[in-house]
């Protein structure tokens, strides 16, 4: 359940649903949040969980001057954001979700901090519940990379790998800081050129990597000729506390979009027969294509992060095209006009643009959305004082 409110200056909502949109966009706005009724139907878990609390935490070390105030109970809360300050931060992510879910989060508040961030996150690398460290380097740092103007100091290296449950893995992550992002022009999708992936395994025989590669492109190879999955094999302590494997591929355009799919084994904690290699190869492989039919400019999982940067950028247009719209990304739209006010035109690129929309009528897919807003020219003014 979810309603919004106003009380005191306060955003009032009801429930846990996107909890991580209303937290991303309460720091950045700076309007303070309220959150009740969490899972307070719940008997067995109610109220906040260990990752959720985990993410306040994360705020608190980015932040100068938050302040949150949480119930006995953990149902509802309080949120007051302080100034993004950024700099060296260390934090032990809960492994309820994976670094991914921290991640993002650090990636949308980077470039507006005091300082640049320099961040060092453990826990879980590669889990089924939200976008991996993979699949962020892959396809979300060129996203952000399209919108700074210069990208010196963007930066994410994996260290360890950690799988779910006990996770175990560590990343590096760099940001610079930028005054206002640049407002951009992407409206053609370009043709793919290559597909490139990472098959990955810890704590178990690197054969079950292997195979996964064999089936993986099996499935990718009838698409395009230009194929290549490494395998990353971890052993002792760089392999995290759990055993597990999983693949990664991203298909790459002649203009730099990236697309990326993941797909992981089952873990020692799911219910069933293990997975097989083969079958993890295949459902990344078909995944992939998948995001590929869908197309635009942009991966659907990091649509969101696209319309964030179009909104806070400098005050004119920005166009983007995207495939067909994340229920995500809707709400995300939705959180953006409640926050800073803003609103989006939304076309149906296909039948606006015709043609001239793509480089041919085999990359047509799926029914193209184009994103049209003016930046609010959200400053960085943290920045300026330095």
């Amino acid at each position: 359940m979810t309603s919004v409110g106003k009380e005191n200056s306060f955003l009032i909502y009801k429930g846990i649903n996107f909890l991580k949109q209303r937290l991303l966009l309460s720091t950045l706005s700076g309007k303070p949040i309220q959150v009740r009724e969490i899972r307070a139907l719940d008997e067995t878990n109610p109220g906040l969980q260990g990752y959720e609390m985990s993410l306040l935490q994360l705020l608190d070390k980015v932040t100068n001057g938050t302040r949150t105030r949480v119930e006995r109970d953990g149902c509802s809360f309080v949120y007051q954001p302080g100034l993004l300050a950024g700099g060296t931060i260390n934090h032990d992510c809960d492994p309820g979700r994976g670094i991914g879910y921290y991640l993002d989060v650090l990636l949308a508040l980077g470039p507006f901090c005091k300082n640049p961030l320099q961040v060092t996150l453990t826990g879980v690398t590669n889990s089924k519940e939200c976008p991996s460290v993979d699949h962020i380097k892959a396809s979300a740092m060129p996203t952000l990379k399209r919108f700074l103007l210069v990208d010196d100091g963007l930066e994410l290296k994996i260290l360890k790998r950690g799988m779910m449950p006990d996770g175990g893995g560590e990343i590096t992550f760099r940001c610079p800081v930028r005054k206002q992002l640049k407002a951009i022009q992407c409206t053609k999708q370009s043709m793919v050129k290559r597909i490139r992936g990472t098959a990955y395994c810890c704590k178990v025989s690197p054969a079950m990597a292997n195979r996964a590669v064999e089936h993986a492109k099996g499935v990718m190879l009838n698409f395009l000729p230009d194929v290549y999955i490494n395998t990353d094999q971890h052993k002792g302590k760089r392999s995290g506390n759990s055993p597990g494997y999983g693949i990664n591929l991203v298909a790459e355009t002649t203009d730099g979009t990236c697309f990326a799919a993941e797909a992981l084994c089952k873990t020692m904690d799911q219910p069933g027969n293990p997975s097989i290699p083969e079958d993890v190869g295949r459902d990344a492989g078909m995944r992939l294509l998948d995001e590929i039919y869908r197309g635009g400019c942009v991966d659907s999982a990091f649509q969101w992060l696209v319309a964030l940067y179009m909104a806070l950028a400098q005050k004119d247009v920005s166009k983007f095209l995207i495939g067909p719209l994340s229920q995500y990304t809707i709400y995300f739209l939705q959180h953006l006009r409640e926050f800073f006010g803003i609103t989006f035109k939304l076309e149906n690129a296909v039948e606006d643009e015709g043609e001239e929309l793509i480089e041919g009528d085999e990359l047509a897919g799926s029914n193209k959305v184009t994103l049209t807003c003016v930046g609010i020219g959200y400053s960085n003014y943290s920045k300026r004082v330095n």
